[in-house]
């Protein structure tokens, strides 16, 4: 009779987490979606052939010494952003990447994922390029919701990462259980079978 009980219990237990997993699986699917497909990329960016991040070129020196003071060089990209870009996009930085043994300088603007590599010595343009890369790590993280609208402390990208987090968590649990539940069902099932003969 215990038995039974026991076997009842769980199997009301393993319909409840299927239902909880299908339920978990319907209403994330495009968000789900948005996270592996983002994940794949930022995954593979180096090895994108410049089409998710850009290349890093290589400058003339790598000595300190020879190099012009960052201010000069944040002057000449914001100049070039400027002329050869368009004089309406924001000057404002997201970061300065120094890459000191490749001898450049990369400013990464904050408002239009632009990059400007800058040789550390003379300041020539090395490269201009959109980082793709930011792109997708903002939308994988639900950040391009917050930099689209303006928010201060990223409530939407908090509220996202917890939401898919324990969603995870979730599936992972279920999961776990789905495949598990039945194996201990069916082990139950055999050792009652072999007292039954007994």
């Amino acid at each position: 009779m215990r038995q039974k009980i026991r076997k009842k219990k769980q199997t009301k237990l393993l319909r409840e987490f299927r239902k909880i997993h299908r339920i978990t699986g319907a209403a994330l699917f495009i968000f789900f979606f948005f996270v592996c497909t983002t994940g794949l990329m930022l995954g593979w960016k180096k090895n994108s052939g410049d089409l998710i991040l850009p290349k890093t070129h290589i400058g003339t020196a790598s000595d300190f010494k020879n190099w012009l003071p960052v201010d000069s060089l944040h002057t000449i990209a914001c100049n070039v952003l400027h002329d050869s870009v368009s004089s309406e996009l924001s000057l404002e930085l997201d970061k300065i990447d120094i890459r000191k043994n490749e001898g450049i300088i990369k400013f990464v603007f904050a408002d239009h994922y632009l990059e400007i590599q800058l040789d550390g010595t003379s300041g020539e343009v090395l490269n201009i390029q959109k980082r793709i890369s930011d792109l997708v790590e903002d939308i994988h993280d639900g950040s391009v919701v917050d930099h689209y609208f303006g928010t201060s402390g990223e409530p939407v990208k908090l509220i996202y990462t917890s939401i898919m987090g324990l969603a995870l968590f979730t599936f992972t649990l279920t999961g776990f259980w789905l495949w598990y539940g039945p194996k201990r069902i069916k082990k139950q099932n055999r050792a009652a079978k072999n007292i039954k003969h007994k």
